[in-house]
């Protein structure tokens, strides 16, 4: 503690004399009023785009996307203070060079591990080079497994026949408004905190009280997501140091999280050597079967499951709930497709579902769950447009900015059309019709994409056959009003979801 202390004391005369008056002029000029045109903005000596990300504010998703889409060949270079260099892009072709022509080379990155590391330690979303090969191949095999998608639907159906529909039904019997956002990424935490660890939060049932553990793992997420919001990394680096603020609260919260997993793997592992069949079907329970025991491996690559399966399938679902409800077109379709499947579809019924398939790839086109991405280069290189990367630069593809490009997805791209996803075949049934993964890298691509698509293809299906069985899920908002997106580690809506539900049995009756 003395070295670190010594140590701050040293960086007192670069606070002195640079630091300070950098930060007099931010705050002095921050309340300048800045004008939302459309326009490539040029940057400032010292400070680079620091004012127009500040002007902006929690609206920078957008602002980049149409920074973006008016750039030369959609690949914009965004200036941070002191000289740090992050390029974005929107262009497919570079989309396919760093996430698998120069995979090697765009990796997480040191400010990527290092900023979630106190979070998500070594777990495979926040791994490079051997550690994520290793977790990856060990991961696949156990997604690759039947025994798991089984397990995966008969939580999913518990879930939702015990837990959702109840809520729903009861919320509809009382007229209640409630935030959709909220209930479904609480269905969403029971549902993966049951395929990860065998473990059940009990988050959704109205009468518990929040659990520890999902509370501290919400804290988590958002704070360690806004490290890498400040202007200076140094700034949540000394305040980790000096156990203050945010960065007090975020200790707190990980020591949570961290504690209650190695419970749980402790408890697996005792009940697993007192088995002599593996009964359990959790991930969890997988892992320390197939002998990779080592606590904290285990413990890191759970958590990071978590984050992957609760966060992304709540965003997907609460934007297409949105824009259904905004096109009766397509919700009537989408119920066309239930009605005509059994009450509790089995897999195979799911997997006909394709207008559903379809219309949430279109969704998330709309509305990507993780809005942008990005890696480091480990090396310098040339992009293929053009743009030269030094070593250590930060390259981001914009996923939200590459949904709603014309020149991808044509002249109708504001519609929400699932019928861009598919053929209609001779017998008159529709046929999915998969794209490009860099033209649309909603879940990755190359060497990293997504493990569990299939998976969550699978849950948002039958959630969402499951709800509009039964119900019509209709927005409270102001006529015209138009929801925000916002992002920490995955989007969300701003400001929450308020839904009346209403039953579809009663409101066809009257």
């Amino acid at each position: 503690m003395i070295e670190i202390l010594l140590n701050l004391q040293l960086l007192a005369p670069f606070f002195l004399f640079f630091i300070f008056p950098v930060f007099f002029f931010f705050f002095l000029t921050s309340s300048c009023p800045t004008k939302r045109s459309i326009t490539i903005p040029k940057p400032y000596p010292l400070i680079g785009h620091y004012l127009d990300l500040k002007g902006i504010g929690n609206r920078r998703i957008q602002w980049l996307s149409d920074i973006v889409k008016i750039s030369p060949a959609t690949t914009f270079t965004l200036h941070r203070p002191l000289g740090r260099r992050q390029v974005i892009t929107g262009n497919p072709a570079t989309v396919a060079h760093i996430l698998k022509t120069r995979f090697s080379n765009y990796q997480k990155g040191y400010t990527f591990i290092h900023t979630l590391s106190d979070f998500l330690g070594t777990g495979i979303f926040n791994a490079d080079g051997n550690t994520w090969k290793f977790q990856r191949q060990v991961a696949s095999h156990e997604f690759n497994t039947k025994s798991l998608r089984k397990f995966v639907e008969h939580v999913v159906d518990v879930e939702l026949s015990d837990r959702l529909v109840p809520v729903l039904a009861s919320a509809a019997a009382q007229d209640k408004t409630l935030d959709f956002q909220d209930i479904l990424q609480r269905f969403a935490f029971d549902n993966i905190c049951k395929i990860a660890f065998g473990y059940d939060p009990e988050y959704l049932t109205p009468s518990a009280e929040r659990s520890k553990f999902a509370v501290a793992y919400e804290e988590a997420t958002e704070i360690s997501s806004k490290r890498f919001r400040e202007p200076l990394p140094l700034v949540w680096k000394i305040k980790r140091v000096l156990n203050i603020g945010s960065e007090k609260k975020l200790r707190i919260a990980v020591k949570e999280v961290h504690e209650f997993a190695k419970n749980i793997v402790r408890e697996k592992k005792k009940e697993l050597k007192e088995k002599e069949s593996l009964e359990s079907v959790d991930m969890l329970s997988r892992f320390l079967s197939s002998g990779h025991s080592d606590e904290e491996f285990v413990k890191d690559i759970v958590i990071s499951f978590i984050l992957a399966g609760k966060d992304t399938t709540s965003a997907a679902l609460t934007w297409f709930f949105w824009l259904l409800s905004k096109n009766p077109r397509v919700e009537k379709e989408v119920l066309k497709e239930i009605m005509e499947k059994s009450e509790s579809p089995v897999y195979d019924e799911v997997k006909e579902m394709v207008y559903i398939h379809a219309s949430l790839c279109e969704s998330m086109r709309l509305y990507p769950p993780v809005p942008m991405d990005t890696k480091e280069a480990a090396d310098d290189d040339v992009l293929p447009d053009g743009t030269v990367v030094k070593k250590g630069t930060l390259v981001t593809y914009h996923v939200y900015a590459m949904g709603r490009m014309e020149s991808i997805w044509g002249e109708d791209w504001a519609e929400f059309k699932p019928e861009r996803w598919l053929e209609k075949l001779q017998t008159g049934k529709w046929n999915f019709v998969g794209r490009d993964s860099f033209t649309y890298p909603v879940f990755q691509a190359g060497p990293r994409i997504c493990l569990g698509k299939e998976m969550a293809f699978m849950q948002m299906q039958r959630l969402v056959a499951g709800i509009l069985r039964r119900f019509t899920v209709v927005p409270v908002l102001t006529p015209g009003a138009e929801p925000h997106l916002i992002s920490f580690l995955s989007s969300l809506m701003e400001g929450g979801f308020p839904v009346k539900i209403v039953d579809r049995e009663a409101s066809s009756s009257n």
